[in-house]
């Protein structure tokens, strides 16, 4: 279908209503979820400090047209973009979302767990093909001794030294920074010449696509991103009460 039907980005327009008024309500609850590009291609930007991210720098996110952390590394990203564009092709990348201020409690275990439900979320975003929380999948590489985050008392909270679980452990916010990864493709439709087939005559044929396509839809997907989660969090507060 012309502009892409149900797996166009343009419906990621609802979502975005739903998710703001989300993150307004959640900012009235002293919480703020935020996103920034973590990677585009091969380059990449500092990642969230996963125990000491708070409000205000991801209220400073909000603020800059190119959400990065590190100096350099928008025009970094804007330049292999470009040149992606300039070969006729596209680029990937990974957006970092994170979400400070939660309480302890909010989720479910099994299937109503938080990472349950941002997941689903985030997978109704066009071109997401993975998600991580926390370490992710480089824990699958750790030992438990490694992994397992120590607790301590911070005055009458109690906190984790690391965050390695992201914020939730067994589908339940834990109180700490819940942080995870979405992993998106480079877009599919680009101006080289690809193979592919005629259904109607049974045949091999060329597939050439015209028109305006982005290199990269990573930075269009950010506030998708923000939206998303803070839809599937309120709807864990919600679920809560």
């Amino acid at each position: 279908m012309s502009g892409g039907g149900h797996f166009s980005g343009r419906l990621t327009t609802p979502l975005c209503i739903a998710g703001g008024i989300c993150l307004q309500m959640l900012e009235q609850m002293g919480i703020t979820v935020a996103a920034h590009i973590q990677s585009v291609e091969q380059v990449q930007d500092d990642r969230f400090d996963p125990v000491q991210v708070d409000a205000a720098r991801l209220k400073a996110l909000l603020q800059k047209p190119f959400p990065v952390l590190r100096d350099g590394a928008a025009a970094e990203m804007t330049e292999a973009i470009l040149r992606a564009k300039s070969e006729r092709d596209s680029v990937g990348g990974v957006i970092e979302c994170a979400c400070v201020g939660l309480p302890a409690g909010w989720g479910d275990p099994m299937f109503g767990g938080m990472e349950n439900r941002i997941a689903q979320a985030i997978f109704g975003i066009p071109a997401v093909r993975g998600i991580e929380f926390g370490t992710g999948f480089p824990a699958a590489a750790m030992r438990g001794s490694g992994h397992n985050d120590p607790y301590y008392m911070d005055r009458d909270r109690v906190r984790t030294r690391t965050n390695h679980h992201g914020g939730v452990l067994g589908g339940i916010t834990t109180g700490m920074p819940l942080i995870f990864r979405a992993a998106f493709k480079p877009t599919p439709s680009i101006s080289q010449s690809q193979d592919s087939v005629s259904i109607s005559r049974g045949e091999n044929e060329k597939l050439e696509i015209h028109g305006r396509h982005d290199p990269c839809i990573v930075p269009r997907a950010v506030p998708v991103v923000e939206a998303a989660a803070a839809a599937a969090i309120y709807d864990a507060y919600l679920c809560s009460q």
